[in-house]
């Protein structure tokens, strides 16, 4: 038996079009010769993807289907009713003979593709169809780590109660191991075990079409398995999704690949958004729905053996934003959805298995539902995570080796019933003889009383490892935690009468940290936990990985336009590796303290934040100042360029903020002027901007920032902006004539008093080469 299925997906309201057309096709279909069987499937977690399944008694039936007018007018007919930037996707495959294991790579797999496929068929009463949806997200997170699993699909049939839960996996093997162990339902399945225990389960294998080569149905043509783009992205997370925002942004092509078939739906993953994240959400255009969606972190209270022995409260208003908690599946929407406004969509259920570099380009090898498929791209960024399939193939090791805790620790979503300020960070400590034995972190989350609590995992959970270094996916084989376990710890770490309740998940993990040896290997990267895996002290590795996307992000942009100078690419690694190994250093040190540096507070925040984050030791940044004390009250060359409130230009009602000037995609160049300069040197200031302009192909914005005192130049460019308030003058230490070019990342490339031309221009041609 020979089954096929067609995925694509349907134009925004055109389903019901579709459902209508189905009807009409199938029942021709029935009167087909060989025709065993037909059904069109919709995916319920994506629902404008539809699949249509077909089964044929042998191959004579298939290709006389295929040669006829059915299938010809089914692919007309869908033509106009799909999305042409998704071109659909076929695979075929061959029923296991038997109830047995089937043979991995015999008769009839594609070119041997070891590979297998099981449909399992439930029934859900739609008066349970939301505990089933809750429990499958789980049941999903959890069988991610089971070996030799790769992805599936949730299918429904419209207008019945039927789901078929669609699974690849790597083997046959691997599959019959894992189900084989009477365990395993409960480990895994055990959330949507009421819905098991009535269910059809059919085993298929790969297999390649009779005529010997992929056709689209109804036509002659070849299916296109290979695809070009400028940038891969493999890794759906937070890394992976603001790189891709930052290319579209850009107007660079990319795709961004992912081997989960859905998102993870539970807060086990990062809460806290750091303040420098928010403003570069600022100006991605997500920084509203996230503060909407969000709950403000305003403190920190530790506790040392039942006694408060710091209290923090986070009141900084002179920065453009605050801590943000907002769980991490959270964070992945909004960049998502940002992302589709610019015209990229995750292609979901897509598994990188290889590739290839050459002196043009990447060429890789991706595994979906519809089969093997190759991608090239100019460059590939490897953001997939502590379990990075791009860093193993490129070899890349970690300095000093990979650290992990001997501890096991749980994790649990629950609500708590205590007498604790709101929106504070509380750190529960135990300890003997000076010694660290116990330790409670809560972590409020949106909703009454709900937190996300870490603590030491129960000791049995340690026997059963022996000790020993657990897999990958460990928390599965372990079992959860239960409510029972966490306040166990609460009662020896937590404030007397403390309960928990309402569990909605737990899970154990390992603490694993360390930093690779080196960020790029020719046209590939790695950025975010598949460069550097961080304890959660601090809540520093989602904020990093961003961060190094955004560093990123604006200089491969310039590669691929052909502008970029040949270094460029080189000072990713340069700028952010010592940053990622400081940060992991800090929070490795910080991991079984009370995180509180109390010498100075305010700093440790700060450079928590990343709000004092400086590339000062990047050959990419430079100065020229004739004076030693010039410019000493600003941001050196590297810093993060300060925000300005105050600014006024001709023709606008409102105060401006210098971000209002610096946002955007390009580099901007800050001159500034006040009464002591001359005619002739501002005439100057706007032959360079012009310079500039032609040097750097278009990609230098620029400005004229007037003291309140100065006198309006002649020139009409660069655009004049008056310094009324004296916020800029004060917050960058200028006098006379000066300039601070800020590049697209917000950090400060150089900076010159007086005004020197000719090094502006040698420092622009480090970032620009010889474009103009």
């Amino acid at each position: 038996m020979i089954r096929t299925m067609s995925r694509f997906r349907v134009l925004p309201g055109l389903e019901s079009a579709l459902e209508s057309l189905w009807h009409t096709t199938a029942g021709q279909l029935a009167g087909l010769p060989g025709s065993t069987r037909r059904e069109l499937l919709r995916d319920a977690t994506e629902p404008q993807w539809f699949v249509i399944v077909t089964e044929w008694a042998d191959e004579a039936a298939l290709l006389g289907y295929e040669a006829g007018p059915v299938a010809a007018g089914l692919t007309a007919a869908l033509r106009p009713l799909c999305e042409t930037s998704d071109p659909p996707r076929h695979r075929m495959m061959r029923e296991a003979a038997g109830p047995g294991r089937g043979s991995a790579g015999g008769p009839g797999n594609a070119g041997g593709d070891p590979r297998m496929f099981v449909d399992v068929e439930v029934t859900v009463p739609a008066a349970r169809l939301a505990e089933f949806e809750t429990g499958y997200a789980v049941v999903l997170g959890r069988v991610a780590g089971v070996p030799g699993y790769l992805r599936e699909e949730l299918l429904h049939e419209p207008g019945t109660d039927t789901y078929h839960i669609f699974a690849e996996w790597r083997t046959a093997a691997d599959f019959f191991e894992w189900i084989g162990d009477p365990e395993h339902a409960q480990r895994e399945a055990g959330p949507i075990a009421p819905f098991l225990l009535e269910f059809r389960r059919r085993i298929f294998h790969p297999a390649a079409h009779p005529a010997g080569e992929h056709r689209t149905p109804g036509t002659d043509k070849e299916i296109d398995v290979e695809s070009m783009t400028d940038v891969l992205i493999v890794g759906a997370g937070p890394t992976g999704l603001t790189a891709a925002v930052e290319l579209a942004r850009r107007g660079i092509a990319c795709q961004v690949i992912d081997r989960l078939v859905a998102p993870v739906g539970q807060a086990d993953k990062a809460i806290g958004v750091h303040c420098r994240t928010m403003e570069i959400w600022e100006e991605q255009g997500i920084v509203r729905p996230a503060m909407d969606a969000g709950l403000w972190l305003t403190g920190n209270l530790v506790f040392v053996n039942g006694a408060q022995v710091g209290r923090v409260d986070w009141d900084l208003p002179e920065l453009p934003y605050a801590h943000l908690g907002l769980p991490q599946y959270e964070t992945e929407r909004l960049l998502t959805d940002r992302l589709a406004t610019l015209g990229v969509r995750v292609r979901r259920g897509a598994e990188l298995t290889g590739f290839d570099q050459d002196g043009a380009g990447v060429t890789a090898t991706v595994v979906t539902a519809a089969g093997i498929e190759r991608v090239r791209a100019k460059y590939l960024i490897g953001c997939d995570g502590a379990h990075s399939r791009v860093r193993e193939q490129l070899g890349l090791t970690f300095s000093g080796g990979l650290g992990r805790f001997p501890q096991l620790f749980m994790l649990c979503d629950v609500d708590v019933d205590w007498d604790m300020p709101d929106g504070h960070l509380l750190r529960f400590m135990h300890e003997t003889d000076g010694q660290m034995d116990g330790m409670l972190v809560c972590v409020p989350l949106r909703g009454e009383s709900r937190y996300r609590i870490a603590t030491l995992a129960p000791p049995r959970f340690f026997a059963q490892t022996g000790g020993a270094e657990a897999p990958p996916g460990f928390s599965a084989e372990l079992g959860s935690p239960t409510l029972e376990d966490l306040q166990t710890a609460i009662d020896r770490l937590a404030p007397a009468g403390t309960k928990a309740s309402n569990l909605r998940w737990s899970s154990v993990f390992r603490i694993s940290h360390g930093i690779v040896d080196r960020y790029r290997d020719g046209r590939v990267f790695v950025a975010g936990d598949a460069a550097h895996l961080h304890p959660p002290a601090g809540g520093q590795g989602m904020n990093t990985g961003i961060q190094d996307a955004w560093n990123l992000a604006w200089k491969i942009a310039l590669a691929v336009r052909g502008i970029a100078a040949p270094g460029l690419l080189d000072s990713y690694e340069t700028e952010r590796r010592p940053e990622g190994e400081e940060i992991v250093g800090r929070a490795v040190r910080m991991a079984f303290t009370d995180e509180l540096d109390r010498a100075d507070l305010k700093r440790q925040f700060l450079q928590e934040m990343s709000l004092l984050l400086s590339y000062a030791n990047s050959p990419l940044v430079g100065e020229c100042v004739a004076d030693p004390d010039a410019l000493r009250a600003g941001p050196r060359p590297g810093d993060r360029a300060p925000d300005v409130w105050g600014l006024h230009r001709h023709g606008v009602g409102h105060p401006l903020r210098l971000r209002d000037l610096t946002a955007g995609t390009r580099h901007t160049l800050l001159a500034y002027a006040d009464d002591s300069v001359g005619e002739a040197e501002l005439a100057a200031i706007a032959e360079l901007y012009a310079d500039v302009r032609r040097q750097t192909a278009g990609e230098v914005d620029g400005y004229l920032l007037l003291d309140p005192d100065a006198p309006t130049p002649r020139a009409a460019t660069p655009p004049q902006v008056r310094d009324t308030e004296g916020g800029f003058r004060s917050a960058y230490g200028v006098r006379g004539a000066a300039l601070y070019l800020v590049r697209p990342d917000g950090h400060i490339g150089f900076r010159s008093q007086p005004v020197d031309a000719a090094e502006l221009r040698k420092h622009l041609h480090l970032v620009f080469g010889g474009v103009g």
